[in-house]
């Protein structure tokens, strides 16, 4: 019988990546609520704001870019911070999934430092966060990403920046934010979304995750491009 695969094997294994995410009992797509028809979910779709990378998109990817954040390579030291395991689907505005899209997320480490040499902590930044990561959607258009809640730095309220691409095309460039984080209110960009149903939708729970035993936490974050 062939042994299941390590966490962090099954993490690189590319597509295979998200099968990780089931493997270990994450949460992929919500299924939660009444089942809806074609038409009322079509209906409850709402765009994705369109959203500011920041200056901040790292000035040089780091050397491992894939969608475990908290482990750099075959390190054996992780990042500090709370686990946090990402997932989503990236749908268009009919709610058709999109496959073979290319999301990338970057956000700042445990000390409020981004992967860039003009970020504020450039240097204390925590070397064991990767900082960066990529995935390949799936044919149900699903993303998964390992890595850790977002912390505040002066003048922003805790996000992660969020990029999506597909043959060359830039799709979607936006931020996904904390349910019912403090800062929310006071943060420019995000309240910088003035309808209500479209910033509702970047605000995102971070929520701990059944049965883990040392805090993980799940969010899940659809991403819908108006195509």
């Amino acid at each position: 019988m062939r042994p299941q695969p390590s966490r962090r094997e099954a993490l690189h294994t590319g597509s295979l990546s998200f099968g990780a995410a089931a493997l270990f009992g994450l949460p992929l797509a919500s299924a939660a609520g009444p089942k809806l028809s074609l038409r009322e979910f079509q209906e409850q779709l709402v765009k994705t704001p369109l959203q500011t990378e920041g200056p901040f998109y790292p000035d040089r990817l780091p050397l491992d870019t894939d969608n475990d954040l908290l482990i750099i390579n075959e390190k054996i030291t992780p990042a500090v911070g709370e686990i946090t395991h990402l997932t989503g689907k990236v749908l268009d505005i009919n709610g058709r999934p999109i496959r073979s899209a290319l999301v990338e997320i970057w956000q700042v480490d445990s000390k409020g430092a981004y992967l860039h040499k003009d970020s504020a902590n450039h240097d204390q930044r925590d070397t064991n966060f990767q900082g960066y990561g990529r995935f390949t959607t799936t044919p149900a258009g699903e993303y998964y990403f390992r890595t850790i809640k977002p912390v505040p730095y002066p003048g922003r309220t805790p996000h992660i920046h969020v990029k999506v691409t597909k043959d060359g095309k830039q799709l979607v460039t936006t931020q996904c934010f904390i349910k019912g984080h403090p800062q929310n209110e006071r943060d420019g960009i995000l309240q910088g979304i003035k309808d209500p149903a479209a910033r509702d939708s970047v605000i995102v729970e971070f929520a701990p995750l059944a049965d883990s035993k040392i805090g993980e936490l799940a969010a899940h974050f659809q991403i819908v491009a108006g195509l």
